[in-house]
């Protein structure tokens, strides 16, 4: 009997130690740092897109890195430079409150080649459109793409379509979307006399840059389902530091080889890119580039990346150059 009480005491001590790391007691959570989580109520007849985005922060998971990403893009539209305490060099402008209400924050918009490609295309033309954005730094990918689609459409695939038979068949894998060869012969056909037509341009005036080149062909397209047309027309540089790469630097080399003399200063463009004082951080080369920019700058405040869910894009918040 003594031996059988030991074993219970013991048991009885086993289990308090479970139950001690098991059930744990709590520290109690700040709820002023913490937020509950709950999602949108759609039995709330006046939720509305607002509400519903608003409830993604506090969903939980990939939906609050959603909301809270839709919230920094809000912060940006909403700064003003009266926002700001001012500086203590300023001058007696940017004292004005009338000046300092007007400033507004600069946005830089990046994104990469892929998402041309895809239906995202039509929301970054939006953004251009409708002038919500200054500045747009992107890959080579991002401008040929957005060319070729007004000149002949990108069909739905699948991403299991292997290439040696799409590669028979003259057709070109980008994820789960299709481009026919055809449409590289169309942009082909579309580009080769405007390279012409630069050159000649060439030697009566400066050579080309990256963003010259750009808001040329966004003239000539002239076509306003392009985000290209539109920055042309809205006066928004588009900055590529590839611009070499992919189809467009093939059309670039044929040229070269075709009609020699056409020269694109890449150095230039660098520079002009850094007189906007860039503090943005984009996606492969675009995001190299603009990281080098921002390190060159002291007025950096802070960045967001949006690319949650589709990835849409980055967009980056900085104080302007007063």
């Amino acid at each position: 009997m003594a031996g059988a009480g030991g074993g219970g005491v013991r048991d009885m001590d086993a289990l308090e130690g479970v139950r001690s790391i098991v059930l744990k007691p709590s520290e109690s959570l700040d709820e002023g740092r913490f937020t509950r989580i709950a999602g949108a109520d759609f039995n709330d007849a006046g939720l509305g897109l607002p509400g519903l985005l608003a409830s993604l922060a506090t969903t939980g998971f990939q939906a609050s890195n959603l909301g809270d990403a839709v919230d920094v893009v809000n912060q940006m539209l909403d700064w003003r430079l009266s926002h700001e305490k001012p500086r203590e060099d300023c001058d007696e402008a940017e004292l004005d409150p009338t000046y300092r209400e007007s400033v507004k924050c600069k946005i830089f918009l990046g994104f990469t080649s892929n998402l041309v490609s895809s239906g995202i295309r039509d929301v970054v033309r939006f953004l251009v459109q409708h002038h919500m954005v200054d500045v747009i730094v992107t890959t080579a990918g991002g401008i040929e793409e957005d060319l070729i689609k007004c000149l002949a459409p990108t069909y739905r695939g699948e991403f299991s379509l292997p290439g040696t038979l799409l590669r028979s068949k003259g057709l070109n894998r980008i994820g789960n979307l299709l481009v026919p060869n055809d449409n590289y012969c169309k942009f082909e056909n579309w580009i080769m006399p405007l390279f012409d037509q630069m050159l000649q341009e060439q030697s009566t005036e400066n050579v080309w840059t990256p963003s010259k080149v750009i808001a040329c062909l966004g003239k000539e397209i002239n076509d306003e389902s392009s985000y290209l047309y539109w920055a042309y027309k809205n006066n928004i540089p588009v900055y590529c530091p590839a611009l070499t790469d992919g189809s467009l630097g093939d059309m670039l080399f044929c040229h070269a080889v075709r009609n020699p003399g056409l020269i694109i200063d890449i150095v230039q463009g660098k520079y002009k890119i850094d007189e906007w004082g860039s503090h943005s951080c984009n996606p492969k080369e675009d995001r190299d580039h603009s990281s080098w920019w921002r390190s060159t700058q002291a007025s950096y405040m802070q960045r967001q990346y949006v690319s949650q869910w589709c990835r849409l894009c980055s967009l980056y918040q900085h104080s302007p150059r007063v």
